[in-house]
């Protein structure tokens, strides 16, 4: 007696309804590609029109930040040197 009988079981797809859910997918696929690429054209164009109203262009504007920065760092150091200064001719009376 073999107590090992498999029955084989095949899996049956409807090929139909598959083939139906690959095109609906691609489909849509193709939809969110075409919706992703207006709204990025339309954010893109806006942004360009923005720079170009702009008084003080982006780069003239981080030039001048960035010279700010220095000196307020310059100004930084010579207050910590007049402090550290000042507090060691104290300490040295």
């Amino acid at each position: 007696m073999n107590h090992h009988h498999q029955s084989q079981q095949t899996i049956q797809i409807n090929r139909r309804l598959v083939t139906t859910g690959v095109t609906l997918m691609a489909a849509g696929v193709l939809v969110a590609s075409a919706g992703v690429a207006v709204a990025a054209s339309a954010v893109f164009t806006a942004g360009r029109r923005m720079i170009r109203d702009m008084d003080v262009p982006p780069s003239q504007q981080a030039a001048m930040k960035w010279r700010q920065a220095k000196e307020a760092s310059r100004a930084g150091m010579q207050a910590w040197h007049s402090a550290s200064d000042a507090q060691n001719g104290a300490h040295a009376r």
